[in-house]
């Protein structure tokens, strides 16, 4: 099954504290979201996709904003079931393919999405979404280039992901509400996996 079948919403996810990742993954999973995407924008980034990947075997785990190969190299390395990235360069799409795990490599422009879809890569992120033009910019694309499906991410809420995930080349969507700040600082799990249900009922 493609990594954009999944859910309808994955959680892109910034984790300052390790001690909240699996309870974290617990807690979207109960939701009904098992895909979850840990950002390497943190030190404890790594650590806490290999917590995740131990100790909730059934969230599918992967890293998000991966830019180097070398990122590849130790997104996999330390379990990571995908990888996702903000834009995209030769260097990163051939250790992405090297690297033997589904990727969504991030496009803003129509020129971005027809390289990859040269190299047959068909499923891509769509970054920064609200930034890049949204609907009317996928919408768009969806005519010269039917064959490519997206995962937008960046300034997408509960509120606006139906619109997304109704557009025929829209797969799923990432978002960032699902895991408020203050949520997380006061352990509170039960509002994290309540936002993860309404998410999950979208599709």
């Amino acid at each position: 099954m493609s990594l954009l079948d999944i859910a309808p919403v994955v959680p892109v996810v910034v984790i300052d504290d390790l001690e909240t990742a699996v309870p974290l993954a617990r807690a979207l999973v109960a939701g009904g979201l098992p895909v979850i995407e840990v950002t390497l924008r943190t030190p404890v980034g790594l650590e806490a996709i290999r917590r995740i990947a131990a100790e909730v075997p059934e969230a599918v785990v992967g890293a998000g904003t991966v830019r180097t190969p070398a990122d590849v190299a130790a997104s996999v390395d330390a379990g990571s079931k995908f990888l996702v990235s903000p834009g995209t360069t030769p260097a990163l799409v051939d250790a992405f393919e090297a690297s033997g795990v589904p990727f969504l490599a991030g496009v803003a422009t129509a020129s971005e999405v027809m390289a990859l879809a040269e190299r047959g890569v068909t499923e891509m992120k769509f970054f920064p979404a609200e930034a890049a033009g949204g609907l009317p910019y996928l919408k768009a694309l969806g005519g010269p280039l039917p064959q490519v499906r997206f995962c937008p991410t960046g300034g997408i809420k509960l509120a606006t992901a139906p619109d997304y995930l109704a557009l025929p080349n829209v797969g799923c969507v990432g978002g960032t509400w699902l895991t408020p700040a203050e949520a997380l600082a006061t352990g509170d799990y039960a509002r994290i996996e309540k936002l993860a249900a309404e998410a999950a009922a979208l599709r």
